[in-house]
């Protein structure tokens, strides 16, 4: 009879079980959403009151409710919630293998917020710990992620926990620093507990730099406002300030008043602060957790034993099942000890690794910025140089003068692709180049590209040679602008380097696959060739030959390494093969999509002139905006030279209000001027005239910035320095009536 009585209870146990997991799977989403919140605040409510294996249990149900649901921002805020409970009782490793699980989450999901908010829970754990320099670390990248999402009000706990740490290091000035930051944050967001908080710690920093009277102050204003906000933990952590600080001034009667108000409220609350405790939790709190946690296995003994009733025989295999269990559970233990501190050395490199990683990226981002003003900042006085050195060219200069004039214009010239190339390479490593397919006819491509080249190969007495595979294809879809810039640096550098000799630029098939075509294309010439130790490292940037080929044939050391990154974004790869004195061979390997292209009739056009003399320019008005004084002077004469009148103004409000007052035709803006910037000033004249020709006429280049210029307002951008006959086309197609077409947006 008892062994039916044992079944019968197995079978209303899995019943039940049956019945409560088929109700929870009813639950609507809603619905475990409330429960989730429920538990959450039932566990800050425990944890307040320092029940904090109550605490840990609710969280650990909320968890369930998150992963059920798979609410995964709710999971990683949970896990870090766990952690600063598991952290409160003095478990470390386990606190740490939470925040690594919260981070985890955290970074798949983007969640830059609750990122920073487990990072700065990291750094208080390692400031505890007493290493400094790793929780400033985590401080930092905590604050950053604040910064980037606009979170400022939760930037004011940070500063205060990296205030603490330079209080601990005796770094004095720089938490004075780190205070004020947090106090103004504080004030501006209503934060009256980090406010008090912060008052506390400047007088403890004022005290040490020896300004009593300002650390009195400081003080009693931080008891102050916790008194008034009931926030005892300050209240508390002020006596005991006030105390130190009257000691300092041999105030002995208020020390001692201090003190005895410090010792009378910290035995009436719970979280009192010991040096030796972390973040202020009794011994008494950790025992209660750990006296819960026995509580609730001697209930389960009980329950245990209470069974018992249902046969001897039951009792004895199960002690006998136990002892095994607890034999293997000991073994498991052990192991699993083992184990979670090798995951948890695991997982401090791996988030190290991390941190690393992100300063490397804002490293690279920073590097990037740097390439960018650099490269506008040249570009800007190189306008100078170049547009003076045309100017003295055609005002009939001496015969003895021309030659320098030239060299001056050749070295403008090169310094000007010099700062292009390094541009191209920026765009490159950041993965800003975008594709932009089209159809093309690639064996006419090929064709013109040779046909461009030829004087070069004509000048080094060089023969050009074109084979086309028989059979292969002409029309593509394709990026034909990159691969026109590939094939120009291969054949323009097989010129450079071979003279009195020949060069062979053939396409061929490797295989094809539906309509797209594997192709081969080689530049092969009998040139100087490349020694074996040189050609591994061809194809990095500003690698060149040798000191004697720079200097004998020039070059940037660019050209090589912007053609690699072209054919990886092009999904294709690029081989060398020469011999020093026997030549060199570039081969590369790209797919093309085939497609048939209708011939369309050809039509018989108009050309139209393109010089400034076929127009009337009688009536015509230019108005220049530019701030440097000799860019006012070069474009002016070269607009004069072209009988054109303007106006100069150097500045956008200038430029605003003079559009307003009169007519123009055409304005030329510079966009980085004092005040408002020509952007601003184009987006203010666009609300009142929107016919207006307006022009960027600037050293900026970064394409991942020209959609500004379309949205601001511009017809186009002229790039500064420009070459005069592009200028000259822009200003007829606007002053002629043209449409105005942009290359930029």
């Amino acid at each position: 009879m008892s062994q039916v009585k044992y079944y019968i209870f197995v079978f209303l146990a899995c019943f039940c079980s049956l019945a409560f997991t088929q109700q929870d799977s009813v639950e609507d989403t809603e619905r475990l959403t409330v429960k989730l919140q429920e538990h959450l605040n039932q566990a800050k409510l425990n944890s307040d009151r320092g029940d904090y294996y109550d605490a840990k249990n609710d969280l650990q149900k909320a968890l369930d409710i998150a992963i059920k649901i798979k609410d995964r921002s709710s999971e990683g805020k949970i896990y870090t919630k766990i952690a600063k409970v598991q952290f409160l009782v003095n478990e470390q490793d386990q606190a740490n293998i939470s925040l690594t699980k919260a981070l985890q989450i955290q970074r798949e999901i983007d969640d830059y917020g609750n990122r920073a908010i487990t990072y700065n829970i990291k750094g208080v754990i390692h400031s505890t710990k007493e290493e400094y320099k790793t929780a400033l670390e985590y401080f930092n990248s905590a604050k950053n992620l604040f910064e980037q999402e606009n979170l400022d009000e939760y930037i004011s706990e940070v500063t205060l926990n990296e205030a603490k740490v330079y209080i601990a290091l005796k770094r004095y000035e720089e938490a004075k620093a780190k205070l004020e930051k947090t106090i103004i944050i504080a004030k501006k967001y209503d934060q009256e507990r980090r406010l008090s908080s912060a008052l506390i710690q400047s007088a403890k920093v004022s005290s040490a730099l020896n300004n009593i009277e300002l650390a009195l102050s400081q003080a009693e204003e931080g008891l102050e406002i916790a008194k008034t906000y009931k926030i005892l933990e300050n209240v508390n952590e002020a006596y005991l300030t006030l105390s130190d600080i009257h000691e300092k001034n041999n105030d002995y009667k208020s020390s001692l008043d201090y003190v005895k108000k410090h010792l009378i409220l910290s035995d009436s609350i719970l979280n009192v602060k010991r040096e030796n405790l972390a973040l202020g939790i009794t011994g008494q709190f950790i025992s209660n957790y750990k006296d819960a946690e026995n509580a609730q296995l001697k209930a389960q003994v009980e329950e245990v034993t209470a069974e018992s009733a249902f046969t001897r025989i039951t009792t004895i295999l199960s002690i006998a099942l136990i002892t095994i269990l607890s034999l293997l559970t000991l073994s498991l233990y052990k192991n699993n000890n083992i184990r979670l501190r090798t995951n948890n050395m695991l997982h401090i490199k791996n988030d190290e690794l991390i941190v690393a990683k992100e300063k490397a990226e804002l490293a690279s981002k920073t590097k990037a910025n740097f390439l960018s003003t650099v490269t506008h900042e040249l570009r800007t006085p190189l306008y100078a140089v170049t547009g003076l050195t045309n100017m003295l060219l055609d005002e009939k200069p001496k015969d003895h003068q021309i030659p320098h004039l030239k060299s001056l214009k050749f070295s403008g010239d090169y310094l000007l692709t010099f700062i292009n190339d390094i541009l191209q390479i920026n765009k490159i490593e950041a993965n800003k180049v975008e594709l932009d397919p089209e159809e093309f006819n690639l064996k006419h491509k090929l064709e013109n590209v040779i046909s461009a080249l030829s004087n070069s190969a004509n000048d080094n007495n060089t023969k050009l040679h074109f084979e086309y595979e028989d059979g292969l294809p002409e029309t593509y879809i394709g990026d034909q602008l990159k691969i026109s810039q590939i094939l120009i640096n291969l054949l323009g550098n097989a010129i450079k380097f071979t003279k009195d000799g020949d060069i062979w630029v053939r396409a061929c098939k490797i295989d094809q696959k539906n309509n797209v075509y594997n192709l081969r294309f080689e530049i092969e010439d009998n040139g100087i060739g490349i020694t074996k130790e040189k050609q591994d490292h061809m194809f990095e940037s500003f690698s060149q030959g040798s000191v004697q080929i720079n200097r004998k044939y020039g070059g940037t050391g660019l050209g090589l390494s912007i053609v690699k990154g072209l054919i990886e974004i092009l999904k294709g790869k690029i081989y060398l093969k020469s011999e020093l004195g026997k030549g060199t061979t570039f081969s590369f390997e790209i797919p093309l999509e085939y497609t048939e292209i209708v011939e369309k009739p050809k039509v018989e056009e108009t050309k139209k002139s393109n010089k400034m003399e076929d127009l009337d320019l009688s009536n015509v008005k230019i108005l220049i905006v530019e701030d440097n004084k000799i860019n006012q002077m070069i474009t002016k004469k070269i607009l004069n030279k072209m009988d054109l009148y303007c106006d100069v103004v150097d500045n956008g409000e200038d430029a605003v209000e003079q559009v307003k007052e009169t007519t123009y035709d055409v304005v030329l803006m510079d966009i980085h001027m004092p005040g408002i910037s020509g952007l601003e000033a184009t987006k203010i004249i666009r609300t009142f005239d929107k016919e207006l020709t307006i022009f960027a006429l600037t050293a900026v280049t970064l394409e991942d910035k020209m959609q500004e210029f379309g949205e601001a307002g511009f017809d186009d951008i002229i790039s500064k320095p420009f070459k005069q006959e592009d200028f000259e086309k822009k200003l007829y197609a606007a002053l002629s009536g043209e449409k105005i077409v942009s290359s930029f947006f």
